[in-house]
C-alpha cells in the first residue's frame, strides 16, 4: 500500500517526499509527474490520492488548497535583444513573434531556441526545461498562475490530512491533532466540507496562501535571465 501523488511540471516535490519518508516510513509515497491537460484524471478516477495541480479547478467533488503563485516569464533566445533585461512588460513583447506553443513545454522551448519566437510560461516550468541557448525573463504585468493541492472529498482521511500537514509545514503532533479536514472545497470556505455538515457556519482561514515562502514555482524569478542592462525597447 502507498500514498499516490501526482504533480504537474514546475512543482518540485522532493522536500515533501523526504519529509514524508521520515514521518511515515510505513506508508511509501509514490510520486509521478502528469501533463497539465490531464492533471485531474487520475485523482477523479481514484487512481491517485492527491495531486499538485495548476488552478483553476472547478469540481465540487474535490478538496482544494491553493498554495503558491508562479511568476510568468518570457523564454527568449539567448541572443535576443531583450535577453539581458531584468524584467519586461507585455507591451515590450507586443510586436515580437511568438513560437508555436506545443503540448510539451520542452518542445516549445526547443522552438524558441531555434529562433521561431518567444514563449510565455510559469517560471517553474521554464526552470525545469532550462537550456543554455535560452533565457527566462520575468514579465511584470503578466497574470500569475497558482499551484494547489487537491484530493477527493470521498478520499479524505488521516493519511491525507497528514500529508497536507507536511506540505503546510506542520509538525507530526499538530498534524494529528484536531481531526478536521484542512481544505477548501471548489466553492467553499476554508475547513468547510466536514464542519459545515456538522456545525453549519464553522469556518477557517481563507486557504489562499501557504505559510512562509512562496514556493517552488515562484522562487528566484527575479534572477531569471541574469542581470539586466536594458528594460524594454524594440528589437532591431
Amino acid at each position: 500500500m502507498s500514498l499516490r501523488l501526482r504533480y504537474v511540471a514546475g512543482v518540485s516535490p522532493a522536500k515533501w517526499l523526504r519529509a514524508w519518508a521520515d514521518r511515515r516510513p510505513d506508508l511509501p509515497l509514490e510520486a509521478t509527474r502528469v501533463n497539465e491537460d490531464s492533471q485531474l484524471v487520475e485523482v477523479r478516477a481514484g487512481d491517485a490520492d492527491l495531486a499538485f495541480v495548476r488552478l483553476p479547478v472547478d469540481d465540487d467533488e474535490l478538496h482544494v488548497i491553493p498554495l503558491w503563485e508562479e511568476v510568468a516569464v518570457a523564454v527568449l533566445p539567448k541572443d535576443h535583444a531583450f535577453a539581458d533585461a531584468e524584467s519586461l512588460a507585455l507591451a515590450d513583447l507586443a510586436d515580437e513573434p511568438r513560437a508555436p506553443e506545443q503540448e510539451d513545454p520542452a518542445m516549445t522551448i526547443e522552438l524558441v531556441a531555434a529562433g521561431t519566437g518567444w514563449a510565455m510560461m510559469p517560471h517553474g516550468v521554464a526552470r525545469l526545461h532550462h537550456r543554455r541557448d535560452v533565457v527566462a525573463v520575468p514579465v511584470a504585468d503578466a497574470p500569475t498562475t497558482r499551484i494547489a493541492l487537491v484530493w477527493r472529498v470521498a478520499r479524505d482521511d488521516e493519511d491525507i490530512q497528514e500529508f497536507v500537514g507536511v506540505v503546510r509545514g506542520r509538525t507530526a503532533r499538530s498534524s494529528r491533532s484536531g481531526g478536521q479536514a484542512d481544505a477548501t472545497g471548489s466553492g467553499g470556505d476554508a475547513r468547510a466540507d466536514r464542519r459545515a455538515r456538522d456545525a453549519r457556519g464553522a469556518g477557517g482561514g481563507s486557504g489562499r496562501t501557504s505559510h512562509g515562502r512562496r514556493g517552488a514555482g515562484a522562487g528566484g524569478a527575479r534572477r531569471a535571465g541574469g542581470q539586466g542592462r536594458r528594460k524594454g525597447g524594440k528589437r532591431r
